[in-house]
């Protein structure tokens, strides 16, 4: 290499360390100037947030959301950075954050690395779909935004809403039954072909604290299911959203899709919906959504 692309190269490198350090100087100075500017990533966590009462307090101000962000209407009306699986280090770092509460199914992972390098504190939670990781978000939400009475007061009120929705479970028409309902979640019907959900999804999880049956076994997370592969998982109930259903064009058509309508729930009409973020986001109404996902498939 020659001594002026030696020197080029050179000044690429100290001008692009200087625009991360300047970068970073700058978030530095805003969390010292005041309440730290707070992205939430991950709509349980934004419900979280709000839970706590901890979106404008002392230690931090929540000033932007991602669109998974939809309840409280608070948190849907703040600007947003994007899907949370498609974020951009652009679009972040141009709302100044000095922290960014993070579902741990956001991304690129680059893109936050990026966020990381200008100085930008990124704190993720697990989504495991379970309760306890509820409780874990509950915890670790309220520790980092300096909330921990608030905290201790959300999990107390969460443990018992949810041991009322466990014996509201076990005690209800649908899980006395002598065999639960096997229930088909479709999270969409693109082109003909439901998109539907095995093990190790969010729906499944659901699906078993609610009492019934996933109708499909064999396979972890979505895939595309076959009008043959419909009929023979034989569902008693097809289950999806609010704005799943809404975008099949309503029950009546997606039962005339190819398969449905030869299912035990095609043939009876039985479909279930409920708002996505309440049913699958796995966030503090997570006991209120059991209870009616339950008396949904109770009464279909």
């Amino acid at each position: 290499m020659t001594p002026g692309r030696v020197n080029g190269a050179r000044r690429a490198f100290v001008f692009g360390s200087g625009a991360l350090l300047l970068a970073g100087m700058s978030l530095r100075a805003n969390a010292l100037s005041g309440p730290r500017r707070v992205i939430v990533v991950g709509g349980a966590l934004a419900e979280i947030v709000y839970a706590l009462d901890a979106q404008a307090n002392a230690r931090g101000v929540l000033v932007a959301t991602d669109t998974t962000c939809t309840f409280p209407a608070a948190a849907g009306a703040l600007p947003k950075v994007g899907y949370q699986r498609a974020l951009s280090a652009e679009g972040l770092l141009s709302l100044r954050p000095d922290l960014i509460l993070a579902s741990s199914e956001a991304g690129p992972p680059n893109v936050l690395s990026q966020v990381k390098q200008a100085g930008v504190e990124v704190v993720t939670f697990a989504e495991r779909h379970d309760v306890d990781s509820v409780r874990e978000k509950i915890a670790g939400i309220a520790r980092t935004l300096d909330a921990s009475e608030a905290g201790k007061a959300l999990q107390t009120r969460f443990d018992d809403q949810w041991q009322a929705a466990r014996k509201a479970v076990d005690t209800s028409p649908l899980t006395t039954r002598p065999q639960a309902p096997r229930v088909l979640f479709v999270l969409n019907n693109a082109g003909n072909q439901a998109f539907v959900a095995g093990q190790r999804t969010a729906a499944d999880a659901m699906l078993a604290y609610a009492g019934a049956r996933n109708a499909m076994q064999g396979f972890n997370g979505y895939r595309p299911l076959s009008a043959e592969a419909l009929v023979s998982a034989a569902p008693d109930i097809v289950l999806t959203t609010d704005e799943g259903l809404s975008a099949m064009g309503g029950a009546d058509k997606l039962f005339s899709s190819p398969g449905f309508g030869a299912t035990p729930a095609g043939r009876a009409k039985r479909v279930a919906s409920l708002d996505t973020l309440f049913m699958l986001g796995f966030g503090p109404r997570l006991p209120a959504a059991v209870t009616a996902l339950n008396q949904r498939l109770t009464q279909v």
